[in-house]
């Protein structure tokens, strides 16, 4: 048995597709300046329509022995994206948002998963936010600073309840390592880490054919 802590090989099996993630055309447009503040909103609004997904299903986990030794409240991000779609869109935002094909799938993927799985939950749990506290954290300097949007219409990336990212980090790690998943166990889980991702990279590309769709 492989004496490397199960989040490394995470880590490590999982790279490559994270990569792909943060590479895709939409978000590295939108970090470099290309992008506009209405690919902001339109990233924003898939962003409230994947949380509630999760958020809602999360509540199937808290019973759970292994999911519900990551779910805190401290994570919660709905009530911070409705304050930046009321900040971007006005208080009508809810009639003027539509999910992308890609994540409407990837809804369905979050609400299809077998309640009895919590190593499933955990791994869509994981993707986003253990995300959110790391490469999202640069994502809300660069938009701050590029549209002046000060912490309004940010707030989605503003954790208040967590005052050391990398010490919460390394303790949902530890949570991870402390599992004791079998290597056939472990090797779903990381498969559907893999597939979280792949489905991000994919609302990111419906975002780009959205937007030269309407640039036609």
């Amino acid at each position: 048995m492989s004496s490397t802590p199960f989040s490394q090989t995470l880590r490590e099996r999982t790279w490559n597709t994270h990569s792909d993630t943060e590479g895709a055309t939409f978000m590295s447009d939108l970090m470099s300046g290309k992008g506009t503040l209405d690919d902001y909103i339109a990233l924003v609004v898939q962003h409230y329509f994947i949380y509630e997904a999760l958020e809602r299903v999360e509540q199937r986990y808290l019973d759970n022995a292994e999911a519900s030794q990551v779910i805190t409240g401290r994570l919660t991000r709905i009530p911070n994206l409705v304050a930046d779609l009321e900040h971007l869109l006005g208080t009508n935002w809810r009639e003027e948002i539509r999910p992308v094909p890609a994540t409407e799938t990837y809804t369905a993927r979050i609400e299809d998963l077998d309640p009895a799985w919590g190593g499933g939950f955990i791994a869509h749990h994981y993707t986003r936010y253990l995300g959110d506290l790391s490469g999202g954290q640069h994502i809300y300097k660069v938009m701050q600073r590029r549209f002046g949007l000060g912490e309004d219409g940010v707030k989605f990336y503003l954790f208040d309840d967590i005052a050391d990212p990398t010490e919460f980090k390394n303790e949902y790690r530890a949570a991870l390592d402390g599992f004791g998943w079998s290597g056939e166990q472990a090797e779903r889980v990381i498969d559907e880490v893999i597939a979280a991702y792949t489905l991000n990279t994919e609302v990111f590309r419906d975002l780009s054919a959205a937007k030269a769709a309407v640039a036609v």
